[in-house]
């Protein structure tokens, strides 16, 4: 894995170390991280994205403590093997929940049509397939 495979947003109301936990859990749950692949470095993911090293570990050691993440000597961070069992989709499901739910409340202050912001979605969900 690519330390720029992760996408944070300093100015987002979640603290980064959420950011960072809940992408690779979706990374994972998605398949596209497999188990025994190995996660950036802590200072690797810190200097990409000009963080704090101590954000990326508590990250880290998050996921590890929930058995996503192994710690692997002398190489860092890996997929656990059970972790990359593949999800149910009412799991993956779980995991996408809370962004549907503020997308919903955020487009509903904007006073936002749902047509269009589904639409708006689909868009955004191609661009990035």
């Amino acid at each position: 894995m690519d330390a720029t495979l992760l996408h944070i947003q300093p100015a987002a109301p979640q603290p980064i170390y959420r950011q960072i936990a809940e992408q690779i859990r979706r990374l994972v749950a998605g398949g596209q991280l497999a188990a025994g692949t190995t996660l950036p470095s802590v200072r690797d993911v810190a200097a990409t994205h000009a963080i704090n090293p101590m954000t990326v570990s508590k990250a880290y050691s998050q996921l590890e403590a929930e058995g996503v993440l192994e710690r692997q000597r002398g190489k860092g961070m890996a997929v656990a093997a059970g972790a990359a069992a593949p999800p149910s989709p009412a799991q993956r499901w779980d995991l996408l929940e809370p962004a549907l739910d503020a997308l919903a409340r955020q487009a509903g202050e904007l006073e936002l049509p749902p047509d269009e912001v589904i639409a708006r979605l689909r868009l955004r969900m191609e661009e990035h397939a």
